[in-house]
């Protein structure tokens, strides 16, 4: 499977521009219906606003469906601009929805171009992200003695800790992406003397694990 960075979460910022107020909501999206129903919630919660415009790009590189509207805004100086801005930062299976109240001045041609585009780099520069991969989910019974290094191992494997269950002894179950199941296991065995294996309890062919908080970097 082919992997590439999608959006984590649902983020927004919003800029003033010229006394115009633009909202920029994005969020991840894996199929058409989903993205429109996306943009159709961001609708009725603004539904007040002068302009909701929508762009998504729905899948990654050759293999990919986008769409953008103007929303009542002149032909090209909103929806273009603001999925050229999208396509342009490599990630993939994302919606964004840019809302304009408009602030008694009108921007011009260019300044609607400009001020669409900065919405959506601006959303995308505090985009948390993630990737779709492909994980399992093992389950760690172990004694008390072990617990606060396997803790640690799971964090420097980039392990997602699931659930810590204290009874006779510690079980902890958690996440990894496919090529750390081997190092957590081998390691895992290092450090309990070859005492304790972990069970593979799940594999999950399509999950959204994080990568880290900074968002896309645009020109």
């Amino acid at each position: 499977m082919v992997q590439y960075l999608i959006p984590a979460k649902e983020t927004r910022v919003e800029l003033l521009v010229v006394n115009s107020r633009f909202i920029a909501t994005a969020a991840p999206a894996f199929s058409v219906a989903e993205a429109r129903t996306f943009v159709d919630t961001i609708r009725e919660e603004f539904a007040d606003a002068s302009h909701n415009v929508p762009v998504f790009v729905i899948g990654h590189g050759s293999s990919i469906i986008a769409h953008c509207a103007d929303d009542g805004e002149p032909s090209g100086t909103a929806g273009r601009p603001a999925l050229a801005v999208l396509q342009g930062s490599g990630i993939g299976d994302a919606v964004v929805v840019v809302t304009r109240y408009f602030g008694g001045t009108k921007l011009g041609t260019g300044g609607l171009v400009r001020a669409y585009g900065d919405a959506v780099r601006e959303v995308l520069r505090i985009l948390p992200l993630a990737e779709k991969v492909a994980t399992q989910v093992l389950m760690v019974a172990m004694p008390y003695s072990l617990f606060q290094r396997v803790r640690l191992l799971v964090g420097d494997l980039r392990g997602e800790l699931l659930d810590e269950d204290f009874a006779g002894d510690v079980t902890l179950t958690a996440r990894f992406r496919l090529e750390q199941v081997g190092p957590f296991q081998t390691r895992l065995r290092e450090l309990s003397a070859g005492r304790v294996v972990a069970e593979v309890i799940e594999t999950e062919e399509n999950t959204i694990m994080p990568v880290g908080t900074v968002g896309v970097k645009n020109p």
